[in-house]
């Protein structure tokens, strides 16, 4: 599997951004580190209206559609586990309309990661099926909705509250 050197990582805007701003090099569970990478970044935008923020959901998306089709084909490998733009738009999509809290912040992650990790039917699925940046973002979209169906359950339930 060919992995972009941290040069290359940093001079091909595709792979800087396809791998996660370089957390997608990680030896140790790279997605994971993706997610967890994501976290900030829906810290700083976790007050936005919900059109906002539904827009970022539509925007990064197909910007990783792009970004990570393009590095995808430029390494010769589809979705190399260092690609983790998917995780971060799949942790984002959970959070949507997430309640506030660090505890809520840390079960939207432990959520989404079980459902990209576990990638119970349709998510399997399509992960298999689908190709190209679309397939490579679409089952980490599935499983960010799942998780966020979940989190909002269990918010519903007053669990965590």
């Amino acid at each position: 599997m060919t992995t972009p050197s941290l040069k290359q990582l940093v001079r091909n805007p595709d792979h800087f951004f396809a791998f996660g701003f370089g957390t997608g090099l990680s030896p140790w569970a790279p997605g994971t580190m993706g997610t967890l990478a994501a976290i900030p970044i829906y810290w700083l935008i976790q007050d936005v209206s919900w059109p906002i923020y539904l827009s970022w959901l539509l925007v990064t998306f197909i910007l990783g559609v792009y970004w990570c089709g393009r590095s995808s084909r430029a390494l010769g490998v589809h979705d190399h586990g260092g690609i983790v733009w998917d995780e971060f738009v799949g942790y984002w999509v959970t959070m949507f309309m997430a309640p506030k809290g660090w505890i809520w912040i840390l079960l939207g992650f432990v959520l989404f990661r079980f459902f990209d990790i576990v990638k119970p039917w349709p998510i399997r699925w399509l992960d298999r099926r689908v190709k190209g940046g679309f397939g490579i973002m679409v089952d980490d979209l599935l499983a960010g909705i799942l998780a966020g169906i979940s989190l909002q359950i269990i918010a519903c339930l007053g669990l965590f509250a």
